[in-house]
């Protein structure tokens, strides 16, 4: 068999060459070039979620009278402090109205509170003497309190067994104490009274790193103190309340001598504890009151 001429055996194979050429090159212009998924941005979702209330309402124990003594618990935190207003009830009715104020604010998340804190507050202690004047259980507002001369007549400052609870406790405790010009009954012994009891109990039980009472009418913050005189950092407690609320601050309360205060009792037991006065007997003087307590919570954050 003859072979092929030189020339075409070039031909033949150039042709194979080009044929293969086209080919390939139809098929990649064919094939679409694959792009890499780029995956698409995640959404974070946010989670709205409500105050943390622990115990909305807790009776932490009854009054002479069989009225509840309530308290109200919000947060998780390792540090907590314990707010309490009316002591001295329907005398003092307004100091009542800034833990309310106080206990709606953090329930509808108006307050924040840090996660670091528990917060525990006793809106009356005494609500005995409390009803005395406003006449009827449970809240109230401003506007609910009838025309009466509490402010100049003492009404509704002692409970049902006519003893100051602000005399009751155990810090240099004696059976009569004073109030102003008068002699004032304290008990018969320091706790004796079951609303003074009931503060002892949830003291015990809470620990509190801080306590803040709210009284009125002196426009100043007091500092407590017992045997051992003032706790240092009573006294930061005291000027960061009263500087963020536009109160006075005072060390030492000295109108008159005081025998079985709380705030006392409370030194004694190693407890920062300040006496907040609002300036008058009608308001919670909420604005005021509000600075001082977010100061407190960045002090006790820090």
């Amino acid at each position: 068999m003859s072979s092929l001429p030189r020339n075409q055996i070039i031909l033949l194979v150039s042709g194979i060459f080009l044929l293969a050429l086209v080919v390939w090159f139809w098929l990649f212009l064919a094939t679409p070039i694959s792009t890499p998924t780029v995956p698409e941005p995640e959404v974070p979702i946010v989670v709205v979620t409500p105050p943390v209330v622990v115990d909305p309402k807790t009776v932490i124990g009854t009054s002479v009278d069989g009225r509840a003594i309530e308290s109200y618990t919000f947060g998780t935190g390792s540090t907590t402090l314990l707010f309490v207003g009316g002591v001295h009830g329907g005398y003092e009715w307004n100091s009542v109205l800034v833990a309310y104020e106080m206990i709606d604010e953090l329930t509808t998340g108006v307050m924040l509170l840090p996660a670091e804190l528990s917060v525990v507050i006793i809106p009356a202690l005494n609500p005995d003497g409390l009803f005395s004047v406003v006449g009827k259980e449970g809240r109230f507002t401003a506007d609910e309190i009838p025309e009466n001369t509490a402010h100049v007549t003492g009404q509704g400052r002692l409970n049902a067994h006519d003893v100051d609870l602000n005399r009751n406790f155990d810090c240099k405790w004696q059976p009569k104490s004073t109030w102003r010009s008068k002699t004032v009954n304290a008990g018969s012994a320091a706790f004796s009274e079951p609303e003074a009891e009931a503060l002892r109990v949830v003291v015990t039980e809470i620990k509190p790193s801080a306590v803040v009472f709210w009284h009125s009418q002196a426009g100043a913050v007091y500092a407590s103190e017992c045997e051992a005189g003032i706790l240092p950092e009573t006294l930061t407690l005291m000027e960061k309340y009263a500087a963020a609320g536009q109160y006075l601050a005072i060390t030492s309360f000295d109108a008159y001598p005081i025998t079985g205060d709380a705030e006392g009792w409370l030194a004694s037991l190693g407890i920062p504890a300040i006496t907040v006065e609002l300036e008058t007997r009608e308001s919670a003087e909420w604005s005021r009151n509000k600075a001082g307590i977010t100061e407190v919570f960045t002090l006790y954050t820090k």
